[in-house]
């Protein structure tokens, strides 16, 4: 009979794929030893492979060169990394080592492209666009990059007040871009984004606060599609709505030359994912040239604000088994020497997985289980695969430490948990490890952050040393 791990997963999926492989019984990640980075660093662990940061913006780029090529599309493409999707430093000055434009959504955030520029990462030729809704602080920051000389930063107008409060702090003229408020999918709650202005209103809004103002030029439309780019009829459907305004909005505009599309493109979340990047690129530009030529108008230069698809297949997380409760007749809970809840919040907060996978033990027997958290909350639970109703990794022994990874976390995971502060239970945030390839091609590795101890945590409670 066919009962080992390896068996399943041969069963199940197409194995090995393209960043995982199996050796000696182990798992290997981007030919990441795993069993080797959890023996040097101990677990609970997390890590973030960099150069599957500069891969995906290759290929990004790539599907849109060809794209454009085909289609003789008149525009450029420019790649923007959203920095809210991760902002570490790590992460950014790995990002930009492949030519790329910044996206920001609060104040911070150009704190950061101040910081990038003294460094000499970018220039004022990088374009920084500003989204989010933007009030005192995030506007008095970017009218300071844009009255220093950075006029491409690109404030996107959220709202009827913000062209007032950009030109009452900014000095001379300076571009600005429009956000849509796109129209949700029937499951959501409310049918149309909080976020940018309503398609019937962009035309009237230009009309009545930039067309006569001397001081500010509209340069872009934004778009972007809360739940991603998909080959669907809803997302075609809002893009056709879109480039309807777009179109309009031109034959007044003449300033208007680029359409930011957003982010949206989905990462791998199970084994068995399966998304085609090129045709849909291929497919967004057919579109987009389409329509301009229905309308007799230029095609625009193209933005995306990829933010997951940049940094999130970048990420990982391993976790031992530390114990297996058998809390009735078909329910085993592994418990992990972790929490999701803290470490990974997304598969807490929305119901999100990722990529879920024995480290170790491939050749031995498997059972199914329940994955469970150390912390006291009935929520800290991960109970089914991305395509299955169950997990299913080699069988508890007390004797044979198991491990298990969690892949494609980049995204979100450390700025949503918290990162260096408290977590809930206190459970401590765990290590945090760099890989990296050096000039050979040989792997490195470096210790970003050491797991919280409770001085720290005593120190954020207020409780000092000694009292």
């Amino acid at each position: 009979m066919n009962t080992k791990y390896s068996d399943l997963i041969d069963q199940t999926y197409y194995f090995p794929q393209e960043e995982f492989k199996l050796e000696e019984n182990s798992l290997h990640f981007h030919d990441i030893n795993l069993m080797e980075l959890v023996e040097k660093y101990g677990a609970p662990l997390k890590f973030t492979y960099l150069p599957k940061i500069s891969e995906n913006i290759s290929r990004a780029k790539g599907w849109f060169k060809g794209a454009i090529e085909k289609h003789d599309y008149k525009g450029k493409y420019n790649y923007c990394y959203c920095t809210k999707s991760s902002h570490f430093e790590h992460v950014l000055n790995e990002a930009l080592k492949n030519d790329i434009h910044i996206e920001t959504s609060s104040a911070f955030d150009i704190n950061i492209v101040e910081n990038l520029k003294a460094s000499g990462k970018i220039t004022d030729d990088t374009y920084v666009i500003c989204n989010g809704f933007k009030r005192d602080q995030y506007i008095s920051n970017i009218s300071e990059l844009i009255n220093g000389g950075h006029k491409n930063c690109i404030p996107i107008i959220d709202n009827y007040e913000e062209i007032d409060l950009l030109s009452e702090n900014i000095n001379g003229d300076f571009e600005v871009g429009i956000r849509i408020a796109s129209e949700e999918e029937p499951k959501f709650e409310f049918y149309t984004s909080r976020l940018g202005i309503g398609y019937k209103n962009i035309v009237p809004f230009y009309n009545q606060k930039i067309k006569d103002n001397d001081e500010v030029n509209l340069k872009m439309l934004h778009f972007f599609i809360n739940t991603g780019i998909r080959d669907t009829a809803y997302y075609w459907n809002e893009l056709n709505k879109c480039l309807k305004v777009y179109t309009s909005l031109k034959k007044v505009c003449p300033s208007l030359d680029s359409l930011n599309i957003g982010g949206g493109f989905p990462i791998k979340n199970s084994l068995a994912f399966d998304y085609d990047y090129a045709y849909m690129v291929d497919e967004i530009i057919n579109q987009i040239k389409l329509a301009c030529e229905e309308a007799d108008v230029d095609v625009p230069h193209i933005f995306t604000e990829f933010g997951s698809f940049t940094v999130g297949e970048s990420g990982g997380a391993i976790y031992e088994i530390l114990y297996q409760k058998q809390q009735n007749d078909r329910e085993k809970w592994n418990m992990i020497n972790s929490s999701f809840i803290t470490t990974l919040p997304d598969t807490w907060a929305i119901s999100k997985k990722f990529v879920m996978l024995a480290v170790n033990r491939w050749n031995e027997e498997y059972e199914r289980v329940l994955l469970g958290g150390l912390t006291c909350d009935s929520d800290d639970y991960y109970n089914s695969e991305q395509n299955t109703n169950a997990i299913y990794l080699p069988k508890f022994r007390r004797d044979k430490p198991l491990y298990i990874g969690f892949f494609n976390t980049g995204a979100y995971q450390e700025t949503i948990g918290g990162f260096g502060g408290l977590q809930h239970c206190l459970i401590p945030q765990p290590k945090h490890i760099l890989i990296d390839r050096d000039e050979n091609g040989a792997l490195t590795t470096e210790v970003f952050s050491k797991q919280q101890n409770v001085e720290d945590m005593l120190n954020i409670l207020g409780y000092a040393s000694g009292n």
